[in-house]
């Protein structure tokens, strides 16, 4: 373990100033990067001791600097991590980890030739309804999760696709599927097994964004249908436009539990179990049924595992401190982040593919699987 504050350098000064680094007892934030003048005034009166930076460059011959977290739009992540990295810094990113096979393909090499950490700050993987599954798969609660699904719509996008002075955002014409992590976050983790083909359907109309954006995507919304290394089935849709509630939710249906995450029209969390014991039911063609008991269920806030200062709700599903203290801790503990580059593969990729099989009218795709750092993990 090394005796020592973890001295992190930040760039972003959008999303990169919604975390808690200034909270975690062993972190120490040394230098601000980001070329809008207003950005960085934001992260510097968050850390008034760091070093100010224009310059990602410059940052990166700070002489005092462990690692770095890039909070930059999504097109520049993997090429930015891939720079910091080679400068011998740790790594945080923002979800994506990058946007075709080459960008992570690149950023996996790196990650494996330099020998240091990689994280993609993912906040679905720590939202504490996520916990709760993960570690209820986890004691063989769930008996085979034999069917999850994940949604992630956010109609209003369209006001970010310009910003304050009339340009045009990463985010205009932004295709869905390659921004998948908030779902495939919640279920891959929670499951225990990687997507290995997917067949997708993409709806759009004739906004002007979808005519003539830089990613040539023509979809709003896209739906991808995945078949897992267990052979078990999964769905995904990431929406931009719809008239619904915004939400990030998952469900888990398995033959002993399920668990289903509350949708923004009102119903709650709800936990379903089958009785181990007690009277057993036949249906209608004879087959044994268990007793189900279905109830709204609230998970704990898990703050117990954070140190006392960072115990304090932030964004995303009060992710944002779990995810500063596990990066901080891995890079400490001489071990990998529980979000790490062969999870990030697993998460953004499949994404990738969808979208791929979209263009190509829902044609069915293989998905390759990377790896893991964790040799048990069932194929």
């Amino acid at each position: 373990m090394i005796e020592k504050r973890v001295r992190m350098g930040l760039v972003g000064g959008g999303f990169g100033a919604s975390f808690q680094w200034h909270l975690e007892p062993d972190c120490q934030v040394t230098a601000v990067c980001d070329p809008s003048e207003e950005a960085l005034e934001r992260l510097s009166s968050q850390h008034p001791a760091a070093e100010s930076y224009r310059s990602y460059d410059e940052l990166l011959r700070h002489p005092d600097l462990d690692a770095v977290g890039v909070f930059t739009p999504a097109p520049l992540h993997a090429r930015m991590a891939v720079q910091a990295l080679n400068a011998g810094k740790h790594v945080i990113s923002a979800v994506p980890a990058g946007l075709n096979v080459e960008e992570l393909e690149s950023l996996l090499e790196c990650v494996e030739r330099t020998g240091l950490n990689y994280m993609m700050a993912e906040t679905s993987f720590f939202h504490a309804e996520i916990i709760f599954a993960r570690e209820m798969r986890e004691r063989g609660e769930f008996g085979t999760i034999f069917y999850s699904e994940a949604e992630y719509h956010h109609e209003g996008l369209i006001d970010l696709t310009r910003d304050s002075r009339g340009n045009l955002t990463w985010r205009y014409g932004f295709p869905p599927m390659l921004y998948p992590t908030h779902c495939t976050g919640m279920i891959i983790p929670v499951i225990g097994e990687r997507f290995v083909e997917t067949q997708a359907i993409g709806w759009g109309d004739e906004h002007e964004s979808l005519r003539d954006n830089a990613y040539g995507n023509p979809f709003w919304n896209t739906t991808g249908f995945f078949k897992t290394s267990g052979g078990h089935a999964a769905r995904i849709s990431i929406f931009w436009h719809v008239a619904a509630g915004g939400t990030e939710r998952a469900l888990y249906y398995g033959d002993r539990a399920s668990y289903i995450m509350a949708r923004p029209e009102g119903s709650p969390d709800t936990l379903v179990k089958i009785a181990r014991e007690g009277r057993t039911l036949t249906d209608a063609n004879s087959y044994p049924e268990g007793d189900v008991c279905s109830e709204p269920h609230t998970p704990p806030d898990y703050f117990d595992r954070l140190p006392e200062p960072m115990r304090v709700k932030t964004g995303h599903g009060n992710s944002h401190t779990f995810i500063t203290h596990e990066f901080i801790r891995s890079i400490l503990e001489n071990r990998r982040p529980a979000v790490d580059i062969y999870e990030a593969i697993a998460y953004t990729l499949p994404g990738i593919i969808a979208h791929q099989s979209a263009l190509r009218g829902g044609e069915s795709l293989r998905i390759k699987d990377y790896g893991s750092s964790n040799p048990d993990r069932p194929s």
